[in-house]
């Protein structure tokens, strides 16, 4: 449920801590996604997957980050969170695959505001994101730079 008081840059906790809600992946979605966008084999072809280095079905990279940034949202929103964006990926790894049957989750933690930024209508945060599974298997972990919305537009 949304909170009916709207939290922009000047009153956001710039060291907040999230956990998301789960999301549970398909085979059909890693071959749907694949399929448009990164068709390797053992993203499209169970068999070819299976005598991969991966032992199976798993989702692209890319894929892995775009659910990423769906968890993400959704969190910030059911916060009322005056998200617009992010500009920039400073840091990205992979470090297992997320597989067919997988529930993926993530953990946010903001760590101050970028003092660089200068923009008016918005507020730079870093976050810290870790992706990971059921298992609590640590999938993916970045760091991005939030643009949230300004209040006061000086």
């Amino acid at each position: 449920m949304t909170q009916s008081k709207p939290i922009y840059f000047e009153t956001l906790d710039k060291n907040a801590y999230f956990l998301t809600d789960k999301i549970t992946i398909s085979a059909a979605e890693i071959r749907k996604f694949a399929t448009q966008f990164d068709p390797q084999p053992y993203h499209t072809d169970r068999i070819a997957a299976e005598t991969s280095i991966f032992g199976g079905l798993c989702a692209s990279g890319w894929h892995v980050c775009a659910i990423m940034m769906k968890l993400l949202s959704d969190t910030l929103a059911s916060k009322n969170i005056k998200l617009i964006g992010s500009d920039h990926v400073p840091f990205l790894r992979w470090h297992k695959p997320a597989f067919e049957g997988h529930e993926l989750y993530a953990e946010l933690n903001f760590d101050g505001e970028d003092k660089n930024e200068t923009n008016k209508n918005f507020g730079t945060i870093l976050c810290n994101v870790k992706l990971l599974n059921q298992e609590n298997t640590l999938i993916m972990e970045l760091q991005t730079k939030l643009m949230i919305e300004k209040r006061s537009k000086h």
